[in-house]
């Protein structure tokens, strides 16, 4: 036995251990290559608990329905991560290139500076280096000749997109490719060995719209990263430079070579303004004139018609006065009780036109009422005026529709016999207040009676004393009173001491005297047509 059978099992192999580990399963994996193993769904009825993961879970069908969780047969439905995060790349030194994120979406041929290495100017080692000669007259031609094609191109183009008829493009010279088939013999390609092709371009139709969409707006790309600023070492200028790099002053008629402001006096008097003769055109004293005159003539205008509405609010004003001064007498004359014909004659006009327009409205409301209905006129006249107890008495409905119930009160007292609701039969008397509120005789201490608690800030501590007192004798009594005599009726006063009553009795006669029997015949007159 071996010390190796008492100790226990290595964690970790060393790397020769690792090495004999992988060829062995590299060679296992050769050997059982030839059997497929595919891994596959397990069948309806086994799968519960079973969850598909995989793009091999579902095999070459869908999602299983009874298993509810999100699945995505050939990654179907599954949201796509777009991120614009890069790879990171190193360079020969094992550092990280950071000038990835520089060069994202630039061309491979385009030259960027991202590095302080750029900025150093490199050595020359070798002055003969063929990258470092300049170019000969051949390659400059080729060169100038790429360019101008390439600008022609462009500009013929533009012109073409901008002129309203088309011409058909030029086709391209014909092409004959030769080529040899695979399969030689008499039965293919008619016994011959090679065969020629001639290649020619497909002719366009100018008037043919767009087969595609060629407007789309496309999102414009990254801009260039900022050119590293290259600084040359400082040098002193020359007198030569100086004067190249120096800037005449603004031509100014308001400032001189030097860059001070010329005085007004100065430049005006080199303008040459002050030779010149001024003349004024008579043009403009015609106008003056004539705006002058139009200014008179509106204001005459403007105090002609506010002096006519002066007089005529003058006038109004007068007769505003006039029917005052009249209205004042007329209430004079009728204070001292006389009263004039006219005001007798508009009275009784007055009063025979209200008869007038009375009947009118009544003529008009049965001509209505005979349009109608005329069988129920005589039946609508007797009773459109009838009282609720009326209609209730006889026995009629109530045409006053209504959602409550009706009743007249005077019906509910049964206790004094038939008579009692309606009085005797007298229905002109009105006894509903006959009897008072509440009879008792505690109702005088008990009304307005004060309560303890809520009162005490008004009346005080000594509330019981004032309910003691009497509160309808008076404090103090008038002079010349006697308590002793005994009042049996209401309060009598002295007659008019002032004689007001007969003073207004002798302006009545005074009136009344003028046309006793025509004041009279008037009275009788009316009542007759009343009637």
């Amino acid at each position: 036995m071996s010390l190796t059978s008492f100790l226990p099992a290595p964690t970790q192999l060393s790397q020769d251990q690792l090495e004999a580990e992988e060829r062995s399963r590299a060679q296992k994996s050769k050997s059982s290559a030839l059997v497929s193993s595919r891994r596959e769904p397990p069948p309806y009825g086994y799968r519960k608990g079973w969850i598909p993961r995989l793009l091999e879970d579902f095999g070459d069908g869908g999602a299983f329905p009874e298993i509810h969780v999100a699945q995505y047969p050939l990654e179907m439905g599954r949201k796509k991560k777009t991120s614009n995060a890069l790879a990171v790349q190193v360079d020969a030194e094992g550092k990280i290139k950071y000038d990835a994120i520089a060069r994202q979406g630039q061309g491979k041929e385009k030259v960027i500076y991202s590095k302080f290495s750029d900025l150093i100017p490199k050595e020359v080692l070798n002055e003969d280096d063929p990258d470092l000669q300049r170019p000969d007259d051949e390659a400059i031609r080729e060169l100038t000749e790429k360019t101008r094609s390439s600008l022609e191109k462009l500009a013929s183009q533009k012109i073409a997109a901008a002129m309203p008829v088309r011409a058909a493009d030029k086709q391209a010279p014909a092409q004959y490719i030769r080529y040899t088939p695979s399969q030689q013999g008499v039965a293919f390609n008619s016994g011959a060995k090679q065969r020629v092709i001639r290649m020619v371009e497909m002719q366009k139709d100018p008037m043919e719209p767009p087969r595609f969409k060629i407007n789309k707006k496309i999102p414009r790309g990254p801009p260039s990263p900022p050119a590293p600023v290259m600084h040359s070492p400082s040098r002193k200028m020359t007198v030569k430079e100086q004067q190249e790099w120096k800037i005449p002053p603004c031509i100014s008629n308001w400032k001189n070579a030097k860059g001070y402001t010329i005085p007004l006096d100065k430049r005006l008097a080199a303008d040459g303004r002050g030779l010149q003769t001024v003349h004024i055109n008579e043009n403009f004293a015609k106008l003056a004139e004539a705006l002058y005159i139009a200014d008179r003539k509106a204001r005459e205008a403007v105090e002609m018609r506010a002096q006519v509405e002066r007089k005529i609010a003058q006038k109004e004003k007068e007769k505003k006065e006039e029917k005052l001064r009249e209205l004042a007498q007329m209430a004079r004359d009728r204070r001292a009780g006389i009263k004039s014909h006219v005001e007798k004659e508009d009275g009784e006009a007055r009063e025979r036109e209200e008869i007038r327009q009375e009947r009118r409205k009544e003529r008009q409301h049965d001509r209505n009422l005979s349009r109608a209905a005329p069988d129920k006129r005589s039946k609508l006249q007797r009773d459109q005026d009838r009282d609720i107890s009326e209609l209730i008495a006889l026995g009629q409905p109530n045409p006053r529709a209504s959602n409550e119930v009706q009743f007249d009160q005077r019906l509910f007292n049964s206790a004094k016999g038939m008579d009692s609701g309606f009085a005797g039969g007298e229905d002109e008397t009105y006894n509903v207040y006959d009897q008072p509120w509440r009879g008792g005789r505690d109702m005088a201490q008990n009304i307005y009676r004060p309560s303890k608690s809520t009162d005490k800030d008004i009346y005080g501590d000594d509330l019981d004393t004032l309910m003691q007192n009497n509160r309808f004798v008076p404090d103090r009594e008038f002079s010349g009173t006697d308590r002793r005599q005994r009042r049996e009726g209401p309060v009598q006063f002295e007659e008019d001491p002032f004689g007001l009553d007969k003073f207004l009795e002798e302006a009545k006669q005074h009136g009344v005297s003028k046309r006793p029997a025509e004041f009279g015949r008037s009275k009788d007159d009316k009542k007759r047509r009343k009637e």
